[in-house]
């Protein structure tokens, strides 16, 4: 959870107290006063850097010791003077009073805390630590600085400019398109990025007369469904183009491998949607699945549908591309690192070896499937392939059985991965006849099992301390 909310806030002729005069001070009165707050400094000394500062900025200077009575009529307060027992009281003061207070340094006795900011007037992009560490947020606010042009702003006003002519030219659900269109690198922003603003403004009404010829009088745009993997679970797994189409998206829907860090991704307004289907129990259908994507679409939206790996792996996403693709529905499918090879690396295990392993086996192991002896023989005769099975920990005991019934070794090694390649991520590696006990006493829903003698523990991939219970093994590659 958030410790700190960011807000911004309008403090154009908004009077705000700072205690203390020193250096610190004076940093402070210097980023408020870009934000043309009305500054009031009370200080027994006041440096002449502070002080000219105050005065370019019709402040008030009150050189003497503070009193409660400074917090009249102020809207924020700000404490730099670095005494603890003036710390203390003025924070007492100003939660009395309801003002807001900053106390340098000291985040336990602050209401909120000045952030590390990219300034492109009147774009501003703020980054905080919490007050935990305002070198790294200075460290992030550089490389901010060093993404963003230095005409930002001016495309930021030109956008504003130009607002309220597509609010009139343009239905609600065509805007964002138009203005993503405009701002994703079009010849209207760069002849702005240049200077040319006349040649901007001409590119931008012919842009606009174009949308509104095809999407004007009441008409949808056409919508789209992007099949995004989501990958096995760490957030940094996630392809560039699944991140940019999530965010695009005016709707998600989503199942419940998709981690919430994941789902952060989207678009804040982005309606969120959990269509996950486990063993026990069906948010919806896959045929109501498929209707809710078509309908979306048809009614101009640009659908997500987003699944843990790989959509075209054991997520049913194929299915969906046919629904899609029969109802003549815009779609794209955006391949993700599946289970099997994401986790498998965290875990150090490579699925092929050589003169271990030359071919790998993608698998599923549902109840019903244990009632196959002739598929279970054909598993266990494939001595060169790694065997890998999807959600198939609430079934190990049965797994391992018909593949030990199915003629495989009962030392066969067996590894059981679950919340693969995140921070949680656990690792119980055995062997065929032992692995059930060996994993009785944890939680594995969903887990993958990696069966074969890649699976057998191996000190020379293995990256993390200790043994197959060791919490978040990530590998040193990753």
């Amino acid at each position: 959870a958030m410790r700190y909310f960011p807000f911004f806030f309008d403090l154009r002729g908004v009077r705000v107290l700072i205690v203390g005069g020193g250096a610190v001070a004076a940093r402070k009165a210097e980023i408020l006063a870009r934000a043309r707050a009305k500054i009031r400094v009370v200080a027994p000394k006041i440096s002449p850097q502070l002080a000219q500062i105050v005065r370019q900025n019709d402040g008030q200077l009150r050189q003497r010791h503070y009193r409660k009575t400074d917090l009249r009529h102020c809207r924020v307060a700000v404490c730099a003077a670095g005494i603890p027992a003036l710390n203390q009281r003025v924070r007492k003061d100003s939660a009395a009073a309801a003002v807001p207070l900053n106390v340098v340094d000291q985040p336990k006795l602050c209401d909120f805390i000045f952030p590390a900011f990219a300034d492109r007037n009147p774009v501003c992009v703020a980054v905080s630590s919490g007050g935990a560490s305002p070198v790294l947020a200075r460290n992030l606010r550089n490389k901010m600085e060093a993404e963003l042009p230095a005409q930002l702003g001016k495309l930021a006003n030109f956008c504003e400019k130009h607002r309220e002519q597509v609010r009139q030219k343009l239905p609600e659900k065509v805007r964002r398109r138009f203005w993503e269109s405009i701002l994703d690198k079009s010849p209207a922003a760069s002849a702005l990025l240049n200077g040319r603003e006349a040649r901007a403004d001409k590119l931008l009404a012919e842009s606009l007369n174009q949308f509104a010829a095809q999407f004007g009088d009441g008409k949808n745009p056409v919508g789209e469904v992007f099949i995004i993997g989501a990958g096995p679970g760490d957030p940094e797994l996630m392809t560039f183009k699944g991140r940019r189409l999530l965010q695009k998206a005016d709707a998600v829907f989503y199942d419940r491998l998709v981690s919430r860090e994941i789902l952060d991704l989207a678009r804040r307004d982005a309606e969120k949607i959990l269509v996950g289907k486990t063993r026990a129990r069906k948010v919806c259908t896959q045929e109501e699945i498929n209707a809710a994507l078509v309908r979306r679409a048809r009614d101009g939206e640009l659908v997500a549908r987003l699944k843990g790996g790989d959509p075209f792996i054991f997520g049913r996403g194929g299915e969906e591309a046919e629904a899609l693709a029969q109802a003549g529905v815009p779609f794209q499918v955006v391949p993700g690192i599946t289970a099997a090879t994401g986790c498998a690396a965290f875990a150090g295990i490579p699925l092929t070896h050589r003169g271990v392993a030359r071919a790998v086996r993608l698998e599923t192991a549902y109840r019903e499937d244990m009632m196959s002896p002739e598929r279970w023989q054909r598993l266990a005769a494939d001595r060169e392939a790694t065997l890998v099975f999807y959600m198939s920990g609430a079934v190990l005991s049965a797994l391992a059985d018909n593949l030990i019934l199915g003629g495989k070794s009962p030392r066969e090694s067996v590894a059981v991965i679950s919340a693969g390649t995140t921070s949680a991520q656990k690792v119980i590696r055995g062997n065929l006849q032992n692995i059930t006990a060996r994993a009785k006493d944890h939680a594995f829903s969903p887990a993958l099992v990696i069966i074969g003698e890649v699976a057998k523990e191996n000190s020379a991939l293995q990256w993390f301390a200790g043994h197959a219970e060791a919490e978040a093994p990530f590998s040193q590659i990753a």
